[in-house]
């Protein structure tokens, strides 16, 4: 089995346009490792040059924000859904 990713409509353009991706179990850090050696285009859209996921975006495991988990270091296992969503703006 694996983890399904799901990618947010903006950063589409680095996935081929799935909205949907697989990697393997570990911890959210070592996903986002895998992502972004599978999809170049991803490197730089979720965590900054240190590591860090950007504050415009969140990450959640099975609709848990990381940051009440364990951070990068939370663990996904088979079966689990990571999602990805980047912070809105706009409006007048």
């Amino acid at each position: 089995m694996s983890v399904q990713v799901y990618i947010p409509t903006p950063f589409r353009r680095a996935t081929n346009n799935k909205d949907r991706v697989e990697a393997r179990p570990g911890d959210v850090a070592g996903l986002l490792d895998e992502l972004e050696a599978t999809f170049g285009g991803l490197k730089g859209l979720v965590r900054n040059e240190a590591g860090e996921i950007h504050h415009h975006v969140n990450v959640y495991v099975n609709s848990e924000a990381i940051e009440s988990l364990q951070g990068l270091k939370t663990p996904v296992k088979d079966g689990d859904e990571v999602t990805i969503i980047p912070a809105m703006a706009g409006g007048a």
